[in-house]
């Protein structure tokens, strides 16, 4: 299949069901053909910065005299960028906190999207500028909240995705995972067998 990058953003470490989900991800992507490779970004352990009015300059069209802080924030976009175009399939770990994706992703996407770099506008409206990627969602919830009004994550990250250009996204959905054990076992059970048909 080729080249996964894997971006985690559970702050819930070895707790995490996302990460669970992750893992098992993971040696299924391994485990399926000898020639694919991964590359993890664990966005806990590293975090981008929060995008504020200093880095915001540093990030836009202006030729300006960058600050050491604008210089490296511009040179971790500019990488997490290649990173991204390097790969072939993108695999998210998106629990929902509060409704929709964690702080730490959502800083991931403010660098990220940059005007005439992952995405330009033209006359006909805002057009993505990373093609030919397949993104995989895998996304964790406490309770179930699929295909209704409280689920902000799943619009959000179609949204976010088609911006820069990723129009084939696959969700993968674990729900009810604080609605007690046999709910949490089957739900994990399903994510898994999802993947395991993926591979098939």
């Amino acid at each position: 299949m080729g080249k996964a990058l894997i971006i985690k953003s559970s702050i819930l470490e070895q707790y995490s069901h996302s990460n669970k989900m992750v893992d098992y991800f993971i040696k299924k992507w391994l485990n399926n053909t000898p020639e694919n490779e991964v590359t993890i970004r664990d966005l806990t352990k590293n975090p981008v910065p929060v995008l504020d009015n200093e880095l915001v300059n540093a990030l836009g069209t202006a030729d300006i005299k960058l600050t050491e802080r604008q210089r490296e924030a511009l040179n971790l976009s500019n990488s997490l960028i290649l990173e991204i175009k390097n790969h072939d399939t993108i695999v998210i770990a998106a629990p929902m906190y509060n409704f929709n994706i964690p702080t730490q992703l959502k800083n991931y996407f403010d660098l990220i999207i940059r005007a005439g770099i992952t995405f330009q506008y033209t006359e006909s409206g805002s057009q993505g500028l990373i093609k030919g990627k397949k993104a995989i969602i895998l996304t964790t919830r406490g309770g179930i909240y699929k295909d209704s009004p409280s689920d902000l994550l799943t619009p959000y990250m179609n949204l976010i995705l088609n911006f820069i250009g990723i129009s084939n996204i696959e969700f993968i959905f674990s729900e009810g995972l604080s609605l007690g054990a046999e709910s949490a076992i089957q739900s994990q059970n399903n994510a898994r067998n999802i993947m395991d048909e993926m591979f098939s």
